[in-house]
């Protein structure tokens, strides 16, 4: 049994601490545990049954496993902020979606102190939770593999190399992220002219095997609606890899516009997600853009 700190104690973190907590012992840090949210998140990590820490400096000292699953936009300094407490025997395991140059960036924080360790979540975790695909990569790639398959995860070697799974992760995200952008873009104008029916008729002809006459136009869209503003601080990232590489990033240019214009009307107009379930596309086109 190991001592794991997860940081970030969101939808993601709260479902790999709930995963962990089976094999090891898992405290839990999120900056929110020192806000108006905190005594609810305090709660959620009893449910959990693990411990939330009262500081990063608490949950980092005896962790021996360190896993960081906060936003993109966040990635890098929380790798600061952990600088001067982290110390040898430790793996820091980056979970972000961040570009392959951040990883390493954050990489170099973590020299002579604790083991970086770049991870790739390669599909969304509530669905599978445990069994979500993680790529691996780093010096330590194959040690911290093992470890993973031992504690019931999902994961699988990548590469020696900081940075290479985070490459596949974030050129995969150009096309998850931007078929659910184009998706909302898409629908949004048909049902504004009444022939959204007829489209998805087509697209389903076409693409039968995605179900584009059933529940996939609302699982797209409702995955804008809820993490919109996360995943656009993604397509950043895509955006940085896309132009270190020497490439225009036009089109996730125009997804970072779209995943984050539902969100911002959601919050022009007093909507939480909450408040969307069960979540129905042409319901939310309606209320948020279409009536005056």
């Amino acid at each position: 049994m190991a001592n794991i700190t997860v940081i970030g104690f969101g939808e993601a973190g709260t479902i790999f601490a709930s995963e962990l907590v089976k094999y090891h012992q898992v405290t839990v840090w999120d900056s929110k545990l020192i806000g108006d949210a905190g005594e609810a998140m305090r709660n959620k990590a009893r449910i959990c049954g693990v411990h939330a820490a009262g500081s990063l400096a608490e949950a980092l000292e005896n962790a021996e496993w360190i896993f960081s699953l906060v936003t993109a936009g966040n990635s890098l300094n929380l790798v600061l902020d952990c600088q001067p407490l982290l110390h040898k025997g430790q793996s820091f395991l980056d979970c972000n979606s961040v570009a392959p140059g951040t990883k390493r960036q954050a990489a170099e924080g973590c020299l002579g102190r604790a083991n970086y360790v770049d991870v790739a979540v390669m599909a969304p975790v509530p669905p599978k939770r445990a069994a979500t695909p993680l790529l691996i990569g780093g010096e330590t790639a194959l040690q911290t593999v093992q470890f993973l398959q031992q504690s019931g995860l999902n994961a699988s070697f990548g590469s020696n190399q900081v940075g290479d799974v985070s490459a596949i992760k974030m050129c995969r995200s150009v096309m998850i992220k931007g078929l659910e952008a184009l998706t909302t873009e898409c629908l949004l104008a048909a049902r504004h002219y009444g022939v959204e029916d007829e489209v998805l008729a087509s697209l389903h002809a076409s693409f039968p095997s995605l179900g584009w006459d059933g529940d996939f136009p609302h699982y797209m869209i409702s995955r804008v609606a809820e993490h919109g503003v996360r995943r656009a601080e993604e397509i950043r990232e895509v955006v940085k890899m896309i132009e270190d590489a020497g490439l225009p990033a036009s089109m996730c240019i125009g997804t970072i516009a779209t995943q984050q214009r539902l969100p911002e009307r959601m919050t022009q107009r007093g909507v939480v997600w909450e408040t969307l379930q069960p979540f129905d596309w042409k319901q939310t086109a309606d209320d948020l853009f279409l009536r005056r």
